[in-house]
């Protein structure tokens, strides 16, 4: 790919554009997988594909390091792929029209995927080498991660030798990652009715929102346009009668759903009533958002005029009160490290069909019950508006270990390397770290990353300094001794 071949590290960039070239959302790793399988048997590495589709590619120890203790490379191959709205590229067939804007490559008009192909970028170049000092490397390409790490939950390491992972799947460069947070998420299911109704058709839309990482940005209590536009409908309903026609928001559930959309059929002589609490209540959140938000639009449009199939009256008002009800963003913060937030909620989709509705939830929390309390809440506000409930992707958080020679080192080789401290972090994100530690006893991890801007957007942009930065981090890390 012309645009990242100039780009440094070269070899680092151009497996990153290859990446790019294959579709690779969740759900539609097929081919990534299989170009990593052919990347190993050209080379004649060995190498696993398990029926997951996860990849595990071992590099042997280049010579003086044959005694030194193997070290497991890992990271994800899927991507959140996320386009602007009208953006006309297929997704699930077309690779990314990648571009640089100063130190910055971005995605035209879609997500970027840095989280998590940079990863893999920086394993397949490893793999690729001659000339980089390592011990036996253990790769793990996961699937899947971003719709809840079921590769890593269905991986099989009992081939492994390594006990100390390095990570590849953080988004700031200078920080050391050390614990994360667990997770799951909730689905909930309301069966839905339909009748076919008379009356003029609206399109209601909250729009212009920033969105971000469900996880990174949650603390910034950036909008959420699916719950604003539950607060929309419900305010209207409180004087207007109407019937839900159309309903949907959000792409991702562990993605801040930046547009919501609603089409209602409502009684002819209203429309002054409806035009007026649209614009009171975008002003409100206008007011609200100002400097957490502060494009948030809320508009009204009349359209085509036909008979429709709505939701029956109950359904629309049970409908409404789940998205009106429904608890979002952070519930508590962490009382041993300040400013980490431990337990949150984000309602990432909001989907209608013709003969149910569905909102689909990424809960997380650092303490595994206060995460099993969430789901349990979830389960009883569900339940009152006579909706079932899924949970799926449920995944542990990975433990802070007070005593780890790896991560020390890590230090030691940053401090030397930066002339400066490392920051030793946990985060509210997920990572696979959790998973894979309770596959693997004794094993010690670090997360890390260059820096990353917006990740699950379409504003999503990865520092090319900082990604050769990092690329230098890792080659000094691998070539340690003892």
């Amino acid at each position: 790919m012309a645009v990242v071949e100039n780009l440094n590290p070269k070899k680092v960039f151009h497996y990153f554009g290859e990446i790019c070239k294959i579709p690779h959302g969740s759900g539609n790793v097929d081919k990534l997988s299989d170009y990593l399988v052919d990347f190993a048997k050209d080379r004649g590495l060995f190498y696993i594909q398990d029926a997951w589709k996860n990849v595990i590619i071992v590099k042997e120890a280049t010579p003086g390091y044959e005694g030194e203790a193997p070290i497991i490379l890992q990271g994800h191959m899927d991507m959140v792929a996320v386009k602007k709205p009208g953006a006309s590229i297929d997704m699930a067939k077309e690779g990314l029209r990648l571009l640089v804007d100063g130190d910055d490559l971005y995605a035209e008009d879609t997500s970027l995927g840095g989280d998590d192909g940079i990863a893999v970028a920086y394993a397949l170049a490893i793999l690729d080498s001659d000339d980089i000092a390592h011990p036996r490397l253990e790769v793990i390409i996961t699937v899947d991660e971003e719709v809840g790490m079921d590769g890593a939950r269905g991986l099989d390491v009992s081939m492994l030798k390594g006990k100390r992972m390095l990570n590849l799947d953080s988004e700031e460069e200078g920080i050391i990652l050390a614990g994360c947070a667990g997770g799951a998420r909730v689905d909930w299911i309301l069966p839905v009715n339909r009748k076919e109704k008379e009356g003029k058709r609206y399109t209601l839309k909250v729009k212009g929102l920033l969105g971000g990482h469900s996880g990174a940005e949650i603390d910034k209590e950036r909008g959420n346009a699916n719950v604003l536009l539950g607060r929309l409908l419900y305010r209207l309903s409180k004087e207007l009668n109407f019937y839900l026609e159309e309903l949907n928001g959000g792409l991702a559930d562990n993605a801040i759903p930046r547009e919501a959309c609603a089409v209602i059929v409502a009684e002819p002589d209203k429309k002054g009533y409806l035009e007026d609490t649209v614009e009171k209540v975008g002003e409100e959140l206008k007011q609200e958002l100002q400097t957490k938000d502060p494009e948030v639009l809320v508009v009204v449009e009349e359209v085509e005029e036909r008979t429709s199939k709505c939701l029956s009256e109950e359904d629309t008002k049970r409908l409404i009160s789940l998205l009106f009800a429904a608890p979002n963003g952070v519930q508590a913060m962490s009382a041993d490290i300040k400013g980490l937030v431990e337990t949150s909620l984000n309602m990432g989709i909001v989907d209608l069909k013709d003969d149910r509705a569905m909102l689909q939830f990424s809960v997380r929390s650092s303490l595994e019950g206060a995460k099993n309390v969430l789901i349990e809440k979830l389960e009883n506000i569900a339940a009152m508006a006579g909706a079932s409930q899924e949970v799926r992707g449920d995944y542990p958080g990975w433990a802070y270990k007070k005593e780890s020679p790896f991560r020390d080192k890590s230090v030691e080789v940053f401090r030397r390397l930066y002339g400066k401290e490392p920051k030793i972090q946990a985060i509210h994100a997920g990572l696979e770290c959790g998973l894979l530690s309770a596959k693997i006893p004794g094993l010690e991890c670090i997360s890390i990353g260059p820096d990353m801007k917006d990740i699950h957007t379409t504003e999503e942009r990865l520092s090319i300094s900082s990604t050769e930065r990092v690329w230098n981090y890792v080659l000094e890390l691998l070539k340690q001794k003892g």
